[in-house]
Order: structure tokens, then sequence, then C-alpha cells
């Protein structure tokens, strides 16, 4: 039985929730990002906002976030949002000249993980996670601008993390290295992100996502043949058949690592690769593991979905209940490009009411109703617990993101 807030013409519904959700990107979620992010006086994006205590000034610019930023105001370029008042693609490539400028290593090359504000390298070192934003980003900033050399500079990235990061003895890619490519020690405390030693789910994801999208641009064969592999090893090792085995992280060799920090499982993950998982297959030109997609998508809805309020909630373990009910803007986010997948795939009333119930939790309690940008957590019942808008981990990726596919989907521009 359906919910009562679901028709049975559920259709015209999800249409409607799009053209709404697309006015919000037009009027108050870009222009918001627009307004408040670019750096105008020494270059990239100012990420420092709270919904309580306002805007702050930062202390760093920080590679994912400076990366995400540059794809987000891309795709709002490619998506037409850009207008008279505000051009995003100007916005996207103020950001890609100081990536350029500041965080290219010239000498050694690959991209610093963070500068200060006017672009002095404050941690030199080369993360696998950062570097694959980097690339994410300037392939469609390439897509916005037609700038072939944006295409050049991620396949020249792509080929020096080859060289230094892949693991030629086991697969797969080293994910910590020093300023000119030597690896990090377990316990190297100029690590950010993931654990020294190891190798994450987390990563190789984006690394994947990053490839897909340099691949579909380029067709390049050896960016092909790095695509099927972190693939075919994300889909062995960290997303297997069964979702109840999902890993955080594996040892080099690929052995099981466990204890506290490593078992259980993410939801906001494993639905984020359920979708990037088919994106990636389609742009190989293979058929999609939908029944794969569908295994990590319904894990994700039966043990970690609040069916009272909506929203997906962060971790857990095998097929046991959620262990951390907290609602994670980007968690909410990647549920909601994957249930949008799910439902452009085929017409399913327990997706569509999960879809239903999530846009309004999120409408209800994730964004801020000023400028409609979410808030980085609230609690299952959807209490504010973190009202950070903006910072070093917070850009315009996941949930504009996320909105695009749900409102391309279903309200398309005419």
């Amino acid at each position: 039985m359906l919910p009562a807030f679901v028709s049975r013409g559920g259709a015209a519904d999800l249409s409607g929730s799009a053209r709404e959700m697309r006015a919000q990107l037009a009027e108050k979620i870009l222009p918001y990002w627009f307004d408040t992010a670019p750096d105008t006086n020494q270059g990239g994006y100012l990420l420092a906002d709270d919904a309580v205590y306002g805007r702050k000034q930062p202390t760093e610019k920080q590679i994912v976030t400076q990366s995400r930023m540059i794809w987000g105001f891309s795709r709002a370029q490619l998506a037409g949002f850009s207008n008279t008042n505000r051009n995003y693609l100007s916005a996207a490539a103020q950001g890609y000249h100081f990536l350029l400028d500041h965080f290219l290593d010239r000498r050694n090359g690959g991209y610093f993980w963070s500068t200060d504000l006017k672009g002095k390298p404050v941690n030199d070192g080369k993360f696998l996670y950062g570097e694959s934003f980097v690339i994410y980003a300037f392939v469609e900033y390439y897509r916005a601008s037609g700038d072939p050399d944006a295409l050049c500079r991620a396949l020249e990235l792509y080929r020096t993390v080859q060289a230094h990061l892949h693991d030629d003895k086991n697969g797969g890619w080293f994910e910590h290295a020093t300023r000119n490519w030597k690896l990090l020690k377990p316990g190297d405390p100029r690590n950010p992100v993931e654990v020294v030693g190891r190798k994450s789910a987390n990563a190789h994801l984006h690394w994947m996502e990053a490839l897909t999208e340099l691949y579909d641009a380029s067709r390049d064969p050896a960016v092909k043949e790095s695509l099927i592999e972190a693939l075919r090893l994300d889909k062995t090792y960290f997303y297997p058949e069964d979702p109840a085995q999902c890993a955080f992280f594996r040892q080099f060799d690929w052995q099981p690592v466990t204890g506290p920090g490593s078992d259980g499982l993410s939801y906001g993950h494993n639905v984020e690769f359920a979708w990037l998982m088919v994106r990636a297959e389609q742009v190989l030109g293979r058929e999609p593991s939908w029944n794969r997609f569908y295994a990590l998508l319904n894990h994700a809805l039966a043990h970690g979905y609040d069916d009272e309020h909506g929203g997906l909630y962060s971790k857990g373990y095998a097929d046991q209940p959620a262990t951390d009910t907290e609602k994670v803007w980007w968690i909410q986010a990647e549920l909601l490009a994957a249930l949008t997948d799910a439902l452009k795939h085929q017409s399913d009333p327990r997706d569509e009411a999960a879809l239903v119930k999530l846009l309004q939790f999120i409408k209800t309690h994730q964004a801020d109703p000023k400028d409609g940008i979410w808030l980085y957590a609230v609690t299952a019942n959807g209490r504010p617990k973190d009202n950070t808008k903006a910072n070093s981990w917070k850009a315009n990726y996941h949930d504009v993101r996320g909105m695009l596919k749900f409102v391309e989907a279903f309200a398309p521009a005419k």
C-alpha cells in the first residue's frame, strides 16, 4: 500500500517537485554560491559559512572543495543557468586558473592538498582522493568552456598519478604521498583523508568517478584500462554482490581490514557507488549491472532509511539496523541521485515513496529556507546538528549534482 502522500499518478508529482527544484537552483541555490564563494581578490573560493553564525574568514583553500566548486559552476553553465547577472562559466574559470597558478606542482606534477588564502602551499602532499577531484573538475570545465587545455591537463594528471600511485604488484592505487610522490608511512600526521597504509573504498570510488568522465571526454585507451581496473576492484573488494559485506578499507594486497574504525558500512557511499557504477559501465559500453545497483540501493533502504521521517542514516553493520542515525547532507544527495536513476530505469512504488519522503525531509529539515542551502547535518528527526553551509569539505557538488540529476530526469529544460 502506498503512503498517503504518494498518488497513483506519482510521475506528475515528481515532475512538479522537479520544476520547483529547478526554480530553487536558478533563484536561490546557485546564486548563493556565485555571490558568496568566489574570492575576487586572490582567486579560488572562500568557503566558510554557517546558518546560525554567518560568514567567517576561512583559513585555507583545500583541493577537494576548490575543485568541486569548479565542477559545480561548470555544471551550472552546461545546464543553462548562466544569465546576464551571473556567468557561471566565469566563476568556474577563475577557480580553474587559481589551481593552475597555486596548486599545481610544476616540478613534480600533481596538485597540492591545501594552500593559504593567497595560494601558498600549506599541505603539499599528494593524495589520490584530492587528485581525483582535480580531474573530475577539469573534465567538466572542458565540457563547459570548450578549452582543450583543460582536458590535456586532466590527462596529464592521470598519467602522473598512474606513474606514481598505481600498485603494479597488487592492482589498485596507493593513496598517500609526499610532494615528490614518496609514500607516507602509517601514522603520518600530514594525512588529511582516510588511513595511510590502506586502500579505501572512498578514494577508489572517486578515482573511478574521475576516470569515467575522463574516458568519456577523451576516449584515451590507457584511461579505459584504468577505469576497467577501478570498476573491477571496487565491485570485488569494496562493494560486492552482498551489500552486507561492503568494506571501508583493504590492505595493499586486498586482504580484509577489521577493528574499530574499519568495521561497518556507509549507506551513502553504497548508494553513491551504485549509480556511479552504472554510469561507468554505460561509458564503457557495457550492459549496466542493474542487479548490483538494486542490491545496494535496497539494502540501504531496508537498513538505513528512516521510514518515519524520510532520509538516509550514515552508518551501520551488515544487515543490522543503522548505528549512526545522523543525516548528513551529502548522503541525502547521493540517495536522491540513486533513486532518480532507479526510477528512470524502472517504475517502482516503493522507490517512488522513498524519494517523495526524502524530498519532503530535505525541504522541511535539511535546507535553509532563506537560500535553499543544505545544512551539513541534522538529527534523525530533523533537528539541526551541524549548521555549516560551506567549509573546506562542503561545496556545491553532492547536493547540486543530485538536484540536477533529479531535475533533468523529471523536468528537463525545454
